[in-house]
């Protein structure tokens, strides 16, 4: 009976008697979830316009880190060397598509994945050779993220918002909104969502497959970035980095893999669902740690109930 009460009543009271601590426990979850969300959008693209899972997406966020940390190191201005960065990211991402991917077009999915493995092993080698293994300090003041909080007194208590976390919440909605506008607006934008709709109908009417690869490559090179200097200024730029990136395999599986809509809720979901169920279920029943399982648990009693996620689309096979 007491278990019980530990698990179905205890924490919700906790809750109530500390609103200000609830409240700093959701926002610790929604800063978390939308840097999920960020880098669950790149696997997502890139899966809709070509059917690749691409493995190298947690190195893609290292190497957008490394690189800009680098070209700073140099001498170079801070926004400059951010410029600098998505020149290196397209240059990668054309050459992706020109050396790796055409010429395996036509080949199963599975040799397509295993060439991201090989990207990603790649640039993890390329990296170390470049930039070193050490861990580097992300340039947050140069680009001009505040590094202060804001405190708030709600209920009586406190609350603390740490400002790079403000700017790393408002920065991804930004990029979220301008890749919405992009995909909807744009012709290059019409063009990836009808790739991702129907494959063979989008080559009928002349879209270039080619072309774009190297957008939505290109276009996850822009979120690793973003995802590499928001991170980077929470825990320093290293290649421990690279494992956020499997966090974002079960937002993928909660949300569904060709589901923007799904990147975006699954990963909002996960890092306020992880982080109440750590705090306040985890640390006093099982010791803490359950960050690192909580979000695959999760996916996969999701995957029970609905295999294609919340969001994806159901697969009807006629035969």
């Amino acid at each position: 009976m007491e278990f019980l009460k530990s698990i179905l009543i205890t924490p919700f009271v906790d809750m109530v008697a500390a609103p200000d601590f609830l409240m700093q426990v959701l926002w610790e979850g929604l800063v978390s979830g939308v840097l999920y969300s960020l880098i669950a959008l790149g696997f997502v693209l890139i899966f809709r316009s070509s059917r690749i899972f691409n493995f190298a997406q947690g190195i893609m966020v290292v190497f957008a880190a490394l690189t800009l940390v680098g070209f700073h190191a140099m001498g170079i201005p801070a926004w400059i060397s951010v410029i600098f960065t998505l020149g290196v990211m397209a240059l990668l991402a054309i050459t992706i598509e020109r050396v790796v991917l055409r010429p395996l077009v036509g080949q199963p999915d599975i040799i397509l994945f295993m060439a991201t493995i090989g990207i990603t092993l790649f640039l993890i080698g390329g990296g170390e050779l470049i930039f070193g293994g050490e861990t580097k300090r992300m340039i947050t003041e140069d680009l001009g993220i505040p590094t202060g909080s804001v405190d708030f007194e709600p209920f009586g208590g406190l609350l603390i918002l740490e400002q790079k976390d403000i700017t790393a919440v408002l920065g991804a909605v930004a990029l979220v909104i301008a890749l919405l506008l992009f995909l909807n607006k744009t012709r290059m934008g019409r063009a990836i969502r009808a790739l991702g709709d129907d494959h063979q109908a989008a080559l009928s009417v002349g879209i270039s497959l080619r072309t774009v690869w190297v957008m939505v490559w290109f276009i996850a090179g822009v979120i690793a970035l973003m995802t590499g200097i928001v991170w980077g200024a929470r825990a320093g730029v290293s290649f421990a980095l690279e494992v956020i990136a499997y966090k974002a395999l079960p937002v993928l599986m909660l949300g569904g893999l060709e589901s923007i809509t799904g990147a975006i809720v699954g990963g909002l979901a996960i890092g306020l669902l992880e982080k109440l169920f750590e705090i306040y279920w985890g640390q006093p029943l099982l010791g803490g740690g359950t960050e690192t399982w909580f979000a695959f648990v999760l996916a996969l009693i999701v995957l029970l109930f609905r295999p294609q996620g919340l969001f994806g689309e159901k697969i009807i096979e006629r035969v």
